[in-house]
């Protein structure tokens, strides 16, 4: 079914047209303009034949954004001439283009041109020309492991580095010290088909610094960096003093040497001498730091300090040494005891160990054993039912006191010798007693 048909709107008569749409905005004059990019970088032979050379180069620094880049122009012309001529008829995109069919032995200036709606960017040419010419082999400088770091000598010694490198045809070698030809008093340069020599007879100061070795071959190069350092034995401190004395201490400081031998110092060396006899021995050696105390010197002593700086080469052939010197006083100690006073030891007697009673046997002799002290040393008796017994008066009693151990022998006891036994202890501080009772049964 077909759909119904709408009839196209009629104009009134009187109606007045609609107005255009307004203009678009035209864009600016700026906003128009196209501009070229920079130079291409770094335009450089990567290899050539008898009859093309290969060249690289890297993409503009700058570019548009409403420009863009389109690709390269690689142009030629012979030396001499400014005759310059497209290589490549349509643009190339990339970074790298062989120039193909030339004549061997051609000398060629070679430029590139990058291009975009903008125009064409500066040129950017290789500084010398090129000569058309195979490479037999590319130059290389095979720099020996041990020249890849710093290589150290001490001054007045003799430097003979052998370098070697490869080429086809012979390279040409070329040396530089810090970006300058070699001064032919300080170094000689021996060169052979196969390494070159740098010798210098007698090393000095001034001949530290970064060497380089070039070889070259037509368009092709190749370098090598070694850095030589000429090291001598530093300058002694710059200046040394004694900071403070106190007890059996001395405080050192000093400052570090002026010329440290164009090396590292790695440390000091400290020595003493007693003014007495002169002689110096070390305190400190392969000492970092810039002030020490000195410890353990004698009362009564009067001391001077020296140092040397070290590095290495060595010590330092001089010293500095303190003007001032450290004497250790002798401190005077008024030394007052506290007075003595003597113990007191009196006491008055005292039994540590009494009496016990006892049985015995009639004809078995026996013993009566205490113990007693006191100072002074107290005066024992005996007693037999409170009559006081005699060892002359009757030799059956034996009385024995030793160590404060007091013994009553009893020999052979009868029926009669039972009863009430009582010692006693006297002395200028009291008198004590203790007393047991002895049984004596018959047989």
């Amino acid at each position: 079914m077909w759909p119904p048909q709408r009839n196209p709107p009629t104009k009134h008569p009187h109606s007045t047209p609609s107005p255009p749409p307004p203009p678009k905005g035209k864009p600016t004059r700026r906003s128009e303009e196209r501009l070229p990019t920079s130079e291409p970088l770094e335009v450089t032979v990567e290899d050539k034949s008898d009859s093309s050379v290969t060249i690289t180069w890297r993409p503009p620094k700058t570019v548009p954004a409403n420009s863009g880049l389109d690709g390269y122009t690689v142009e030629i012309t012979k030396e001499g001439t400014e005759d310059w001529k497209a290589v490549n008829e349509d643009l190339t995109v990339s970074c790298r283009y062989v120039i193909k069919n030339q004549t061997t032995g051609d000398r060629l200036l070679i430029r590139v041109v990058a291009v975009n709606s903008g125009g064409r960017s500066p040129p950017a040419t290789i500084a010398d020309p090129i000569l058309v010419k195979e490479v037999g082999a590319r130059p290389k400088v095979r720099l020996p492991r041990f020249l890849r770091q710093r290589y150290v000598k001490k001054v007045g010694e003799k430097i003979n580095l052998v370098i070697p490198f490869s080429g086809k045809p012979k390279p040409v070698v070329s040396w530089l010290k810090d970006g300058e030809p070699l001064d032919p008093k300080r170094a000689n340069i021996r060169t052979s088909d196969t390494d070159s020599i740098l010798f210098i007879r007698q090393a000095e100061r001034v001949d530290s610094g970064s060497y380089e070795m070039c070889v070259k071959v037509d368009d092709f190069e190749d370098k090598a960096a070694i850095i030589i350092q000429i090291i001598e034995l530093p300058g002694p401190p710059a200046s040394i003093k004694i900071a403070d004395v106190w007890g059996f201490n001395v405080a050192l400081e000093w400052t570090a040497p002026k010329d440290n031998g164009n090396t590292e110092i790695t440390g000091y060396t400290v020595q003493k001498a007693d003014k007495k006899t002169g002689d110096w021995f070390n305190i400190l050696e392969h000492y970092t730091r810039l002030n020490a105390t000195i410890s353990d010197l004698i009362m009564g002593n009067t001391y001077t300090f020296r140092i040397f700086a070290e590095n290495k080469c060595g010590l330092s052939e001089e010293c500095a040494r303190t003007k001032e010197e450290a004497t250790i006083v002798k401190e005077v100690i008024d030394y007052k005891p506290t007075p003595f006073v003597e113990r007191d030891f009196t006491e008055a007697p005292k039994f540590t160990t009494v009496l016990n009673d006892r049985s015995t046997t009639v004809g078995y002799s026996t013993k009566l054993l205490c113990s007693v002290r006191g100072s002074p040393k107290p005066k024992i008796m005996w007693m037999k039912n409170k009559m006081i017994l005699n060892n002359m008066d009757n030799p059956k009693y034996r009385m024995i006191s030793t160590g404060g151990i007091c013994t009553l022998e009893i020999r052979k006891p009868g029926q009669y010798d039972g009863g009430e036994y009582v010692c006693r202890a006297e002395n200028q501080l009291g008198k004590v007693d203790t007393g047991c009772k002895l049984e004596v049964k018959s047989k």
